[in-house]
């Protein structure tokens, strides 16, 4: 941007200004004594055990560098507490129980890792795995990252967490262990799991579902949602929020700054005499037209893209330039034209037959430093050439000689399985070095190019549908703001944020400047994402800050422009039925109540009646098919109806939807097992199968302070 340019012509002044900046906070943390308390050095505890700023930084830089810079900084932050918390929390409870993993467990662990047995790197002459290598390895590792902040440092915090991971994995693994052992069965209970899931049963009911009570005959006041919200603490306890709004400034181009970049790039395509200060005279400069060397035009004008030398046919093209400048002569130019972001000139650059596919062979041979070569290849480039120089005298005297050769002594096995054969293949499949030949040569011609994976002795064996191809030369300027545009932009987004901070109302001044106030509710003190801005973890932090207050107003840089926002209004963390309906649930509690009571009847015919419904009866109703003839899937009921006597009466079995009365007209058992295992064993599987459930209960009763949010 245009600004940048002003901010480096500035820069001895900026760095004063901020080096005063920086003493004025460390002067005022010594004040108010914040700079080194306790939260500006822990990032949090888990069961009293610290997390230091330094153990997570270095966490946090294993996920970012594990990632290759995908991913944003908080979910790196997130990764790197939870890795943290989770190993803090299994080693505080096997303390307790007491087990220690300790460095043999780990370092056994390690050594009996495949990866380790299997890698060539720790075997010794007999091929066997060799501990000492190992040993060896992680010393030359730690060894390489001392005073290494690249590279080194990397692969040695990578080594790290390699190790963290083995042990996390036995206290895991250790921990799970001694819970899964205590949570067995016995065949008793197989035996009850037996019964319960093949039981059957014909029974008569009635069904009254909620929806046949009408709304208006049941109160649900503030009160009733209040006592169950308070009931159900724990499926309604919420974390401390903040609402904002705020108004977005996108820092893009007008009409205006449009039309000054098409004007440059009209003047650039005809040849035009200019004054030099360098010549002390008239120069005349050649035009985009009848410029022939593209690289050196676009260089000399600052091209924001380089020469692209690939041919194209008219369907290969984007549709404005197949549409508009396939058809014209060589240096005829169109534009200046709009496309993606940027106002370009055109002009076709060479004009070519090429085929549209060639079948081609190939013989590859690598040297040392190509990406074909692995450690059995020795030669250097200039033996690897001769080798390949031979070879195309061979084949070129004799082609029969083709197929063996490449059989014998190709790099590319693929290919050289089948004497060379690569089958027919398009323009853009193959390295521009090989594609050149293959499609601007003739059937049968053969030749050796070099690339990246060696040199290459080509046989081309078939071209098809040979047609016009075009090479175009564009020159581009993006489309972007002009510095009185950035200015105006940014005068706007400070004087919004001073007339809001003179007490000014937001929808108010939007209204008067056209401006979309755009709210975000409930922001978390870890959320990262803010509603159509994406990724804005500062105006999160701020609006978190204890000297934050509610209407208190902010104007933030982003990546594209400004942001004015204000703090509407801090959430208190606590209970709260906030995004769900809780009225609902209270009212088919009540109606639930409502249909006890008016169901007074002692047989099914009479309950039916004070219901207005009917009688229904089904067959054959068991857990494993719950369904009930006229109704459909009843499953939380046929657990229970299952179990019921015969011939009794059972009213108020809560479904669902709705309350059902039933009779079981017959039970049938299933038949008796010789053993029941296989029952208990499915009892076990399914408790032990748990494990996350195990962690997740161990967290929620482990004490964590998490003071993240002071630093991320």
């Amino acid at each position: 941007m245009a600004v940048l340019s002003k901010i480096r012509e500035r820069s001895l002044f900026l760095i004063i200004i901020i080096a005063l900046a920086l003493f004025s906070f460390v002067l005022s943390g010594l004040f108010d004594g914040n700079l080194f308390s306790k939260n500006t050095t822990e990032i949090g505890e888990v069961n009293g055990e610290s997390i230091g700023r330094e153990e997570f930084a270095q966490q946090v830089d294993f996920y970012r560098n594990q990632s290759n810079g995908r991913g944003t900084n908080s979910q790196f932050v997130n990764n790197a507490w939870n890795s943290l918390v989770n190993e803090k929390i299994y080693e505080t409870q096997l303390e307790k129980s007491g087990v220690v993993v300790g460095e043999k467990d780990i370092w056994d662990a390690l050594v009996g890792q495949v990866s380790q047995q299997n890698s060539p790197q720790f075997l010794n002459e007999v091929g066997l795995f060799d501990q000492e290598k190992l040993k060896e390895y992680i010393a030359t590792l730690k060894e390489n990252a001392e005073g290494d902040e690249g590279q080194g440092k990397a692969a040695w915090l990578s080594w790290i967490n390699y190790e963290k991971n083995i042990k996390k994995g036995l206290e895991q693994n250790t921990y799970n262990a001694l819970i899964k052992a205590g949570l067995g069965s016995t065949l008793e209970e197989g035996k009850n799991n037996y019964l319960f899931q093949n039981t059957n049963v014909d029974l008569d009911y009635v069904y009254v579902p909620f929806s046949s009570i009408s709304d208006s005959l049941i109160t649900v006041s503030d009160g009733d949602i209040k006592n169950y919200v308070k009931k159900h603490a724990k499926d309604f306890t919420v974390a401390a929020s903040r609402n904002i709004q705020y108004i977005n400034f996108t820092i893009q181009a007008t009409a205006a700054d449009e039309n000054v970049i098409k004007d440059e790039l009209n003047v650039l395509i005809n040849d035009r005499e200019e004054y030099s200060n360098a010549a002390k005279s008239t120069v005349n400069n050649i035009g985009f037209k009848n410029a022939t060397d593209i690289v050196e035009f676009n260089a000399e004008n600052e091209s924001d893209n380089t020469f692209d030398t690939n041919f194209y046919t008219k369907n290969n093209l984007s549709k404005i330039l197949s549409e508009s400048l396939f058809d014209k002569d060589v240096n005829d130019v169109f534009g200046p034209y709009k496309e993606n972001g940027f106002y370009k000139l055109s002009k076709i650059s060479a004009v070519k037959q090429l085929p549209d596919s060639v079948k081609a062979s190939h013989i590859l041979i690598p040297f040392v430093g190509t990406s074909t070569a692995d450690a059995s290849v020795t030669q250097n480039e200039e033996e690897a050439k001769k080798v390949a120089d031979s070879i195309l005298k061979v084949v070129i005297s004799n082609k029969s000689k083709f197929e063996e050769i490449a059989k014998e002594v190709s790099v590319d096995k693929t290919s050289g399985a089948k004497g060379g054969d690569l089958g027919w293949f398009t323009y853009n499949r193959m390295i521009p070095e090989f594609r050149d030949y293959v499609f601007e040569n003739k059937i049968g011609d053969m030749g050796i190019v070099k690339s990246q994976f060696g040199f290459h002795i080509i046989k081309i064996d078939g071209q098809k549908n040979m047609q016009k191809n075009v090479q175009v030369a564009t020159f581009s300027k993006k489309i972007e703001a002009s510095e009185k545009t950035e200015n105006d932009i940014f005068e706007n987004a400070e004087t919004l944020a001073s007339e809001l901070s003179n007490g000014k109302n937001i929808d108010k001044l939007a209204e008067e400047n056209n401006y979309k106030v755009i709210p975000a509710l409930n922001l978390e003190v870890f959320d990262d994402n803010i509603a159509q801005l994406g990724s804005q973890r500062q105006i999160v932090r701020w609006a978190f800050e204890e000297n934050t207050n509610v209407n208190d107003i902010k104007r933030f840089d982003t990546d594209n422009g400004y942001v004015v926002a204000v703090l509407n209004k801090k959430n208190k963390a606590g209970l709260s039925a906030r995004g769900k309906n809780v009225r609902s649930i209270v009212l088919n509690e009540k109606k639930a109540e409502f249909i006890k009571e008016k169901s007074t009847g002692e047989t099914l015919d009479e309950i039916a009646k004070q219901n207005n419904t009917v009688k229904n009866s089904s067959l054959a109703i068991s857990n494993a098919s719950p369904v009930f003839s006229g109704q459909g899937r009843f499953t939380d009921v046929a657990g229970v109806v299952t179990a019921l006597k015969e011939n009794k009466l059972t009213k108020n079995i809560l479904g669902k939807n709705g309350i059902v009365f039933a009779k079981i007209t017959k039970k049938t058992l299933p038949t008796d097992l010789d053993n029941y295992n296989s029952y208990k064993k499915n009892i076990e599987r399914t408790v032990q199968n748990r494990s996350l459930q195990i962690y997740e209960a161990i967290k929620d009763n482990s004490e964590i302070v998490d003071n993240r949010s002071y630093f991320y």
